[in-house]
């Protein structure tokens, strides 16, 4: 998957990983979305050492690793900023 995918779907897979871990990070909306296109780029740097395919598209898939990424960096973002 390209690069402009990766950006897409990280706005998207910011926004569910706030959805799935809410809570008071002070960031605001832009700021989610900037740590789930960071996510996105991390889960699909893992999927691709765990030998996923990188060129696989949107699929279910590649959302739950982004979605993974987000959450990581998410979880990262707060404790650094707690």
């Amino acid at each position: 998957m390209g690069i402009l995918s990766w950006i897409v779907m990280g706005l998207l897979v910011g926004a569910l990983a706030k959805w799935i871990m809410p809570g008071k990070d002070g960031g605001g909306l832009i700021v989610t979305m900037l740590l789930g296109i960071a996510g996105a780029f991390v889960g699909g740097w893992i999927g691709t050492l765990l030998g996923f395919s990188p060129d696989a598209g949107i699929n279910l898939g590649s959302v739950a690793l982004a979605t993974v990424g987000a959450l990581l960096i998410l979880f990262i973002y707060k404790k650094v900023k707690s």
